[in-house]
C-alpha cells in the first residue's frame, strides 16, 4: 500500500507541474468541421493561419513548413518545420517543431515542446477550436518562449475565426 501511495504521490507531483507548464486557448469559429480542418490539413489552407507561403505533407511524420515572410522560399533558414505527429480527420492533429527559423530568439526551449489541435463540431454550422500547448521547461527561456506561444496560439485561433468571418485583423 505504500508503494501505491508513493506512485500516487509521484504522479500527482508531476501531473501538477505538466499543467503549469502548458496552456490552451480556443475559441468558435463561423464554419463547418470540415472546412476548418481544411485550414490546418492543406496547404493553401494553413496560410489563413498567417504565413505567406505554406505546405502541408499530411501523414504521420509529415512536414509542415511554413514561412511568415515572403521574401524567400520554404526551405531556406527562415522557414518553420513542423512535424505531424498523430492527426485523426476532421478533428484532432499533433504537432512538434522540428526547425526553426534562423531568426527564432528561442534557441533550445522548442525542443521540448509540442502542440494539440482539436475541432469539435459545435451545432452544424460552428466549430471550436483548441490550441494546447505542452511541454515548456521552467528556466527563463522555456518561460519568455511561452509568453510567446501564447500570444501566438490566440492569435492563431482570432485569424482562423477571421478567415471564416471576412473580418480584418485589428
Amino acid at each position: 500500500m505504500t508503494r501505491v501511495l508513493v506512485v500516487l504521490l509521484a504522479w500527482c507531483a508531476a501531473t501538477a507541474q505538466a499543467d503549469e507548464l502548458s496552456f490552451a486557448h480556443e475559441g468558435v469559429v463561423e464554419a463547418p468541421i470540415e472546412e476548418v480542418w481544411k485550414v490546418f490539413a492543406t496547404s493553401e489552407g494553413y496560410k489563413a493561419l498567417g504565413p505567406a507561403l505554406a505546405e502541408v505533407d499530411l501523414r504521420i511524420g509529415g512536414a509542415i513548413r511554413s514561412r511568415y515572410r515572403d521574401d524567400g522560399v520554404l526551405g531556406d533558414e527562415e522557414t518553420i518545420e513542423n512535424t505531424i505527429l498523430a492527426y485523426e480527420p476532421p478533428t484532432m492533429m499533433a504537432l512538434r517543431i522540428t526547425k526553426t527559423p534562423r531568426s527564432f530568439p528561442f534557441k533550445n526551449a522548442w525542443k521540448s515542446t509540442w502542440t494539440v489541435i482539436t475541432l469539435a463540431p459545435v451545432g452544424r454550422r460552428k466549430t471550436l477550436v483548441r490550441a494546447a500547448s505542452l511541454g515548456f521547461g521552467t528556466d527563463e527561456e522555456s518561460v519568455a518562449m511561452r509568453r510567446f506561444f501564447e500570444a501566438g496560439n490566440q492569435e492563431t485561433i482570432e485569424r482562423v475565426q477571421r478567415h471564416f468571418t471576412g473580418a480584418r485583423a485589428h
